[in-house]
This record gives C-alpha cells, structure tokens and sequence, in this order.
C-alpha cells in the first residue's frame, strides 16, 4: 500500500520552509493559480462526514477529481510551484489504478479495489493539500 498521506505531508512541510524562508517567492499568477486548485479540491473531497457517506464509486470519482486539478493548476505554472504540483499529482496517482466496481469476469487493467483506509487517506491528503495551496494564496 502507498502512503499517499505520508508523501503529500513531507511535500507540505518542504513547501511550507521553502516559503517562510523566502526561497519560494510566490508570483501573482502562481497565488491565482494555487487559489483556484485549492477551491477546486474543497470542492472535489468535501469534509469527511460527507465523503464517507457517499458510495465508493463516488468517493473514488472525488479523489480523481481531485487528482485531475492538481494536473490542470500543474498546466498552467512553472517553476516551484509547478514541481510542487507535480510531485502531489505523482503522490495521488495511485487513485488511478483504484475500482470501486465488481471485476466480474473481465479484465482490469491492473485496477484494484482500495480499501476503506484507503478511500480515507487519501481524501485527508487531499484535505492537507488544499490547505497549503489556500494558505499560500493569503501568504
């Protein structure tokens, strides 16, 4: 199992020193663009009540939402905050060999049911991402 959540802290904790010792000097457009990926992961992987509610198969659409932000902020920076978005979108794409659907007979393409802690994981993950891009924007 990956530790998604283990890979995005370590990626915040680098981020959050490269910032406060001003080695990382975020742009006007590099803010707009981590403002509007944060909105876009709260909007992707709500709060936890109402994620573990939903059924798997819209849990794992969420978290590949999530996934395809990260990827389109990432298409629109350069520089630091470029490679940070890319290392995070590295760090998610496990969710992309996720299923949340029965194999039945057929084949999977190497797709994997995740387990439930998983589907957590990777949502609080998410969560911490979408904090450190929102707090980055008011920086």
């Amino acid at each position: 199992m990956e530790n998604i959540g283990a890979e995005i802290e370590e990626l915040v904790k680098e981020a959050e020193r490269l910032i406060r010792d001003h080695v990382w000097v975020l742009s006007f457009d590099d803010r707009t663009v981590a403002a509007k990926a944060a909105a876009d992961l709260l909007a992707a992987v709500g709060n936890p009540e109402t994620q573990q509610s939903l059924p798997e198969v819209e849990r794992l659409e969420h978290l590949r939402e999530a996934l395809a932000a990260v990827a389109i902020a990432l298409a629109h920076v350069h520089g630091r905050l470029a490679w940070f978005l890319g290392a995070a979108a590295t760090a998610l794409s496990p969710v992309l060999h996720w299923r949340a659907m029965p194999a039945e007979d057929g084949a999977t393409f190497g797709a994997v049911p995740p387990s439930l802690e998983e589907y957590v994981e990777a949502e609080e993950a998410i969560r911490r991402l979408q904090s450190i891009l929102a707090s980055i924007t008011i920086a």
